[in-house]
């Protein structure tokens, strides 16, 4: 089990459009909730980070293995929904949402806004019941939680 930093809590912001995957070494891990991208975000569980460089050394090689973790999950997302990932895409922007957080999100040529980004570009899908367990237990599971 993986104790929380006295403090610390994901930005409400999170909450509205992801789902709770559980507790790495560093990050909180999330399933965004829209199905035409296979996507997980990772929120180191630091208090006031912001940027990267609010990381120690540590805590940024930790943070690099997370994402390498991450990558798997969206493979495994990927797979799941039949539509394997092409290209994977890793961004921590913090332009709407400041508190530090990573995308892990797989691409494919025939997805909905390629080869542009996936931010602010159309309405998010959210998935279906069945589909969400079916991607919250493949991502869960490629984590390792």
């Amino acid at each position: 089990m993986t104790l929380l930093p006295q403090g610390w809590a994901a930005d409400p912001a999170f909450e509205a459009g992801s789902r709770a995957l559980g507790e790495l070494g560093l990050c909180h891990a999330r399933l965004q909730d829209d199905a035409r991208y296979p996507w997980v975000v990772l929120i180191p569980r630091r208090l006031g980070a912001r940027e990267l460089e609010d990381l120690d050394a540590g805590d940024r090689s930790l943070l690099m293995e997370e994402i390498l973790a991450a990558g798997r999950a969206v493979r495994a997302l990927g797979e799941a929904a039949r539509r394997p990932v092409e290209k994977l895409n890793v961004g921590a922007l913090g332009n709407v949402t400041a508190q530090l957080h990573v995308h892990v999100v797989g691409r494919r040529a025939d997805d909905a806004t390629w080869p542009g980004p996936v931010w602010g570009v159309g309405t998010a899908q959210p998935y279906a019941a069945a589909a969400l367990r079916e991607a919250t237990a493949a991502a869960a599971a490629a984590l390792g939680l």
